[in-house]
């Protein structure tokens, strides 16, 4: 390859508009950095990092790479290996809207770690953005973004754990904030047996509050035995159970028959039923929705008076 046709080494872009020139987040950029040195930015007089034309192409490569299933180091290894012609200019994305910028922000600071930091975005999310709009366009986003990196072997499960405990705390805080309703249906939520990913069920136990319902959270990986005494010690208008991979399915199967006596609607909802919706009719309950916005609004509706005769 002629020399001339080579990338440039000079350092001229900063990690924002790195980031708009390849569509990779900057905190991505900066863990590839860390654990597989491409890119390899210099830094400025102020410390910042300056990204070069040779970094940029790298980049691409290494997101191609990523895209074609190619494993993080490999890929990290093959876009050192020869020197790249200059990748075309990309077509600028988008405008990032306020809360993408916050929800970018907030994965920085988790995978830092800097957790103050983390408290000063979600600070300033919430100083601008209702509640439901911080959970589902600032938090969620957050969340969904960290398990993409951790598939992808680009964090640790170090990180990913770190990350997910700081949100859980948060929402913990939103639902004593929501309080409980004195009044309207009261569902009992928890995740099945054999599960442990409980985030998206407190955001949607966080969205049944604000709508009304006294929506009480039983905790991970519940015996179906023990929810079904706790649904009669406290009579429920609905169950509610989450279960985000197949390791929860076989359990949940198995001890179904704790459901049978309670004579409630039982609604399904995680990552599991988002990939097999039926499912939720052959564990004899319902779908509740694809995301949580649409679960509340879905197990709202059916909750209303009137609606189960109506149905």
């Amino acid at each position: 390859m002629p020399q001339d046709t080579l990338p440039d080494t000079t350092p001229l872009y900063t990690a924002a508009e790195a980031e708009m020139r390849t569509g990779v987040p900057a905190a991505t950029l900066r863990q590839w950095e860390r654990r597989y040195g491409i890119p390899a930015p210099a830094r400025n007089a102020s410390g910042y990092r300056m990204y070069s034309p040779l970094d940029l192409a790298q980049i691409g490569q290494m997101q191609t790479l990523l895209q074609e299933g190619v494993p993080a180091s490999r890929a990290a290894a093959l876009a050192r290996r020869e020197p790249l012609a200059p990748a075309p200019a990309p077509t600028p994305p988008p405008t990032a809207t306020p809360q993408k910028r916050l929800s970018d922000e907030l994965l920085a600071a988790l995978l830092e770690p800097d957790l103050e930091q983390a408290a000063v975005v979600l600070g300033a999310a919430h100083a601008q953005f209702p509640v439901e709009e911080v959970v589902l366009a600032v938090i969620a986003p957050t969340l969904a973004e960290i398990g993409t990196l951790w598939a992808r072997g680009e964090i640790t499960i170090a990180h990913e754990h770190q990350a997910s405990a700081y949100l859980r705390g948060r929402l913990m805080g939103l639902l004593e904030l929501a309080g409980r309703a004195e009044f309207g249906p009261r569902v009992l939520a928890a995740c099945a047996p054999g599960e442990r990913h409980e985030i998206g069920l407190l955001i949607l136990v966080l969205l049944l509050r604000r709508r009304g319902v006294q929506a009480e959270y039983l905790g991970a990986d519940l015996p179906l035995a023990d929810l079904a005494a706790y649904a009669r010690h406290r009579p429920a208008d609905a169950v509610l159970l989450g279960l985000n991979g197949e390791w929860a399915l076989g359990p949940t199967q198995a001890q179904l028959g704790a459901l049978r006596g309670l004579k409630i609607p039982v609604f399904y909802g995680g990552g599991l039923l988002n990939a097999r919706p039926a499912l939720a009719a052959d564990l004899g309950g319902h779908y509740a929705g694809a995301d949580a916005q649409k679960a509340a609004d879905t197990i709202v509706a059916a909750l209303r008076p009137g609606a189960q005769e109506e149905s």
